[in-house]
């Protein structure tokens, strides 16, 4: 379990009678749909799911928006997400005049890296999934995005992701830790990430990690790292590396800041930081607080930086920050240990074996 400080770690260690209650329900939900009582849906289409046992921090937007990148090349892509947060409710499938207030902040962002693609909402994702397939009947493959405990529809290909900081084998049910799923649960997963490793793990390390993990003998284990890319400016894209002469006011309404912080902390000469709750929507007060934080920072090589998650969220205030020097640091995933091959054919095989199987059994009959 990764408290953040010893007030939060007493808080919900106290709460711990509540983890024993949530975790039976966990429990017997999951133990009823192994025994079919409790039914889920496959649909005839290949399905990527993409999900952990905890509560966010993840890495799942990389993972999806990598994923993405990869099979739009080959299918029609499209990708299904509850839409955290947003302001509307039911399905919606983004278009060219969608916000993040429409559709969600981590949805948007795929709509914006990869537009080519149906990127769509809904809360209910078994009713979201026909209704996706009515509006882009063309579509050959569904990533689902933080699916994996959403038993009632079958994805073909299940992908959990677990933070290196914190293994879903170190943790616990919430309140008292962030597992919303039993760790056994992650059995049932064909592919397991270890997201956010340092970049120097060692292979004794991640054997470890394996040998902790105790993965079924059908499973696949992969270990990714964080890259951060050169900021750009949130309007008008312009590049600017980051240095030691730079000093940074971080904007950060993320899960878990801790790899940022770091890496902003050894990249620049200091940092001020404002942080908000994940998924925050920004206001305009928000916006006079970064402007008079800012003004307090007396060196002329300053910026403003922020996450791509959270730029989806600030675009609204254009007129405001066009001006500014506010730059967005992009992320992306990088695989260790040479395994980038290994998992890229794992996710392209995964709908070729689907319809293969499919064709030679409409030959069947």
């Amino acid at each position: 379990m990764l408290f953040k400080n010893v007030y939060l770690r007493s808080f919900r260690l106290f709460l711990f009678p509540l983890a024993l209650v949530y975790g039976g329900f966990v429990m017997l939900r999951n133990y009823l749909y192994h025994k079919k009582i409790i039914g889920s849906i496959a649909f005839n289409i290949p399905i990527i799911g993409v999900g952990n046992l905890s509560i966010g921090g993840t890495g799942k937007s990389p993972m999806v928006d990598y994923i993405a990148g990869l099979l739009k090349h080959r299918y029609k892509t499209a990708t299904l997400s509850r839409g955290y947060r947003r302001r509307t409710s039911g399905y919606v499938l983004a278009n060219t005049n969608s916000s993040s207030i429409e559709i969600g902040d981590e949805p948007m962002q795929f709509h914006l890296a990869h537009p080519e693609i149906a990127v769509a909402v809904g809360e209910k994702r078994i009713e979201a999934v026909p209704q996706l397939l009515y509006d882009r009947p063309d579509t050959k493959v569904i990533i689902l995005d933080d699916a994996f405990q959403h038993r009632e529809i079958v994805a073909g290909l299940d992908i959990v992701l677990t933070e290196y900081a914190n293994l879903y084998t170190r943790d616990f049910f919430l309140p008292t830790g962030d597992l919303r799923d039993q760790r056994e649960s992650a059995h049932r997963a064909h592919v397991v990430v270890v997201t956010k490793c340092p970049a120097d793990l060692t292979h004794e390390a991640a054997l470890a990690i394996k040998n902790e993990l105790g993965l079924q003998p059908h499973q696949y284990l992969f270990f990714t790292t964080i890259e951060y890319g050169t900021p750009y400016h949130i309007i008008t894209k312009e590049r600017r590396a980051l240095s030691k002469s730079e000093e940074i006011l971080l904007i950060c309404g993320i899960a878990n800041p801790m790899p940022l912080t770091q890496y902003i902390h050894e990249s620049t000469k200091t940092y001020d930081a404002l942080f908000y709750r994940d998924h925050h929507i920004y206001t305009i007060d928000d916006i006079n607080e970064m402007e008079e934080r800012f003004n307090l920072i007396q060196s002329k090589e300053k910026m403003y930086l922020t996450t791509d998650k959270d730029a989806v969220r600030l675009i609204k205030f254009k007129d405001r920050i066009n001006d500014h020097p506010f730059f967005v640091l992009p992320i992306s995933l990088s695989f260790l240990f040479n395994q980038q091959a290994l998992f890229d054919q794992l996710i392209l095989d995964y709908p070729q074996k689907f319809y293969a199987e499919q064709l030679a059994q409409a030959k069947s009959m």
